[in-house]
């Protein structure tokens, strides 16, 4: 029988709209237009790049309800004008609210205190906040007997979306028309980043009736544990966002880009096998999303009329797609009775339709060692904000993301020279394709090396196997996925922007906090109640603080905010002469910022007690070149690390006295938008002492060329004695040089960099001082063991005794495609 799939656009009362549809993206930027009239200039670069918009952009249909009409609506609206506050009465109303709100009290307890004598004689008068769309619920017959009723908690999908779609703070933070970007003008390198750049929304435009929207859905479901240690309380959240957001946007817990759309039930079967209660679990998930998303798949056949930020009715309409896992199950349906759960479960697994430490990890523990692994993580330096393993990495019996993360900086450097070589050759091209594909911006030539780096996977997997460990078979859900990740980025943009960190950071605000506040029964309708009187609209006022010194930011990946030092540094600059200490503490120089203590550690010694003290015995005469070479060519003159020391040991300083700092914030921005500010870095300089100083190398602002510099030795503050001196925060360090291996300057089976010091013909470390500006991004050194580490080694001399060294380009995925090219 023929189905005609064309949507039903549903009819527009003419009082809407009797001028003719808008342009979406026009209207929606605060542009006009009508008709067939193109707001996007065919070709027009934005930046560097060179776009396509597509040739039928969504439009829009008269105005529709909004956001904000909820508020101009209510009956109180007319006080709003003159009360900053409203809903609420005034600040008194404010602050008690918002105290009430994070104090962690439970909602039992927040009851009772309201009905106190005391409070309700107080002039409280909370006004009723527009709340989100409403819960229902629903009991789930199941075939298979349970401990305890099944309940779905759930609320509309498109009204969850719907009330995304016209918040107000996602205005002008949107893509609606899809278009093609291009690295060059004769575009032959394609660029692909958010959703819209993608071939799948491209296609999907195309196939919509002329006008029609196109809004992608993004689904989000994991299981999250909600009692601490005890009680086995699981929660199974279905949250819900836009594709259109900006990813920078989404990605950002602070912007609250996804909601939560249902409560999973998380039953117990009662059946004698596990694996068996498992599948009944799973096919009672898909039976609920099936009613959960009813709405959507019928807004998908229909369309719909929704509004966005600005009021503007775009009409929408999602794509129906095929897989093969459908053809698949089909299959299985023909041999097996689904009712039948053991023969169908049996036979689902023929088609296999049923991670990083889970494999390559535990590889390279094999070919290495468990012994002579563990020894070489725990004689690594410990550097600021990142896990060091003591004890090694084979005994780890929980091992989180962040650690995970952890591991992988270091695992590829520190394997080498102890695994075959064909081993590190596969799991480093495993590595390369994972930094490669979480790139935010991949063009078509990373498109090649992301399918170069698993082919060589492949070539040299086999390798694995020889080496020892046992695989019965290459069955891994997780490398075949790879195979569908370039066909992904082409057709729906960069996979960074559907990664799991957000929304579970979501499972904390949406979840386990709802449930902290309950009285730990009946977790899932205490959940739904709190999130309905939670959605949408959160108050936050202060007064006393400036915005401009409210320099922290939320983002993704970050659990913490990130303190912008770029902020920080531009107020300071534009503040009068005589209110901040001079020369700033916090200063910028392009994509990078600088933050020292306002303190220095050392207010005041001489250059010689600094020599001593840090075991430098070259300080003055280096100080006396570099004053020698700025005088020569100003103060951009960019300085280099060696060459003859034209100055003498007993060279005369205009001045005696310096001041110290121990450690130096160093920021910088993403290396694709420089708009995104990263976390400081903490560069460590302190003096030799019973324990070694930990510290951090940093590469010079001309690029990969062959010279780094070493963790700064010390930082340091000239205190000048003539007033034609000007301040400067000057830096010794020391050089290491790239050694070159054959015909390439990596060595071939990590693709790495191996650094040696650099020294002079008498046998002393080559140091120099440069500015602090000078410095760039911080790097990772990680000593070369050889086949076996030395076991003399501890964390406090590795770094010391070590001949030669990994560049270790893993560390960092920002500095990771620089050292990569």
């Amino acid at each position: 029988m023929d189905v005609d799939h064309t949507p039903n656009i549903p009819d527009v009362d003419p009082e809407l709209d009797g001028t003719g549809f808008g342009d979406w993206d026009g209207v929606f930027q605060g542009r006009s237009g009508e008709g067939d009239d193109q707001v996007h200039e065919e070709g027009t670069p934005t930046g560097s790049d060179f776009i396509d918009w597509h040739p039928k952009p969504p439009q829009t249909y008269g105005r529709g309800y909004t956001f904000l009409d909820s508020f101009h609506s209510d009956e109180n609206n007319t006080y709003r004008t003159g009360n900053h506050y409203y809903p609420f009465s005034g600040r008194r109303d404010w602050e008690v609210a918002l105290w009430l709100l994070r104090s962690g009290l439970s909602m039992a307890k927040v009851d009772s205190f309201l009905s106190l004598e005391m409070i309700k004689s107080l002039p409280l008068s909370f006004q009723i906040l527009p709340g989100g769309p409403p819960w229902m619920s629903q009991v789930i017959p199941t075939a298979h007997p349970t401990k305890s009723p099944v309940i779905l908690y759930w609320r509309d999908p498109l009204e969850c979306i719907a009330s995304l779609l016209n918040h107000p703070f996602f205005h002008d933070r949107m893509d609606f028309t899809p278009r093609r970007v291009y690295a060059t003008a004769q575009r032959l390198c394609r660029v692909y980043s958010e959703w819209m750049t993608g071939d799948n929304a491209w296609n999907m435009q195309s196939a919509l009736p002329g006008g029609a929207t196109l809004l992608g859905t993004i689904l989000s479901s994991d299981k999250t544990n909600i009692s601490m240690m005890t009680g086995d309380r699981v929660a199974h959240p279905l949250l819900i966002s836009l594709a259109n957001i900006h990813m920078s946007t989404r990605l950002k817990s602070s912007s609250n880009a996804f909601v939560l759309t249902a409560l999973l039930p998380v039953p117990k079967f009662i059946h004698k096998k596990k694996c068996m209660r498992g599948v009944l679990e799973d096919r009672l998930i898909h039976e609920c999303l099936n009613i959960v998303l009813r709405p959507l798949k019928q807004a998908a056949r229909e369309g719909v009329m929704l509004s966005d930020p600005v009021g503007h009715n775009p009409f929408r309409h999602e794509p129906r797609t095929k897989s093969t896992t459908l053809a698949q199950l089909r299959v299985t349906r023909v041999r097996a009775d689904p009712g039948d759960i053991e023969a169908f479960f049996r036979e689902t697994q023929k088609f296999h339709l049923n991670g990083f430490y889970d494999h390559d990890v535990k590889w390279l523990i094999c070919a290495v060692g468990d012994v002579e692994l563990d020894f070489r993580f725990s004689v690594l330096q410990p550097i600021t904000g990142f896990c060091h393993f003591h004890e090694g990495i084979s005994k780890l019996k929980q091992v989180t993301g962040r650690a995970q993360r952890d591991i992988q900086r270091s695992i590829i450097a520190l394997s080498a020279d102890a695994a075959p070589s064909a081993v590190i050759t596969a799991i480093r091209a495993l590595m390369d394709f994972r930094y490669l594909v979480q790139s935010p911006r991949i063009d078509d030539n990373i498109l090649e090396r992301i399918s170069a780096a698993l082919g060589e996977f492949h070539a040299n997997k086999d390798a694995i196997i020889a080496g020892g460990f046992l695989i019965e078979n290459w069955y891994i859900p997780k490398i075949e996925l790879m195979q569908s990740i370039v066909p992904s980025i082409r057709n729906s943009g960069v996979i960074m922007q559907w990664t799991a960190d957000t929304t579970e950071h979501a499972h904390i605000t949406e979840i386990k906090d709802p449930a902290r506040s309950s009285n730990n029964n009946n977790y899932d309708s205490q959940i739904y109640h709190d999130d309905s009187d939670s959605d949408d609209v959160e108050f936050d006022v202060d007064d006393d603080i400036p915005a401009e010194l409210l320099a922290t930011i939320k983002s993704p990946g970050h659990s913490r905010p990130i303190t912008n030092h770029f902020a920080i540094a531009k107020l300071l600059q534009d503040r009068e002469v005589g209110t901040v200490p001079v020369p700033l503490r916090s200063f910028s120089v392009g994509c990078t910022s600088f933050h020292l203590a306002h303190v220095p550690s050392i207010r005041s010694i001489s250059v010689d007690d600094t020599a001593l003290k840090f075991e430098v015995p070259d300080l003055r005469p280096a100080i006396a070149d570099f004053l020698s070479r700025e005088a020569a060519h100003g103060q951009d003159f960019v300085h280099t690390i060696g060459g003859a020391r034209r100055a003498g040991p007993t060279a005369l300083l205009p001045f005696e006295k310096l001041q110290v700092w121990f450690k130096l914030r160093l920021q910088d921005t993403d290396l694709h938008d420089i708009s995104v500010v990263r976390p400081a870095q903490t560069l460590n300089c302190s003096p030799p002492s019973g324990v070694w100083t930990c510290g951090r190398c940093s590469w010079p602002a001309d690029g990969l060329r062959g010279t780094f510099f070493s963790p700064a030795v010390l930082i340091i503050l000239i205190i000048k004695s003539q007033d034609t001196l000007s301040d400067r925060f000057l830096a010794y360090v020391y050089r290491f040089d790239v050694i070159p291996q054959g015909g390439s300057d990596r060595e071939p089976s990590t693709q790495l960099h191996v650094l040696k010091r650099a020294r002079r013909s008498n046998g002393t470390r080559v140091g120099d001082v440069v500015p602090v500006t000078q410095l760039r991004a911080p790097v990772n050194l990680v000593p070369r063991f050889g086949v076996s580490a030395d076991n003399r080694l501890t964390p406090y001399n590795s770094m010391e005794h070590a001949s030669e060294f990994w560049l270790n380009k893993y560390w960092d995925k920002n500095t990771y495609l620089p050292l990569s090219m």
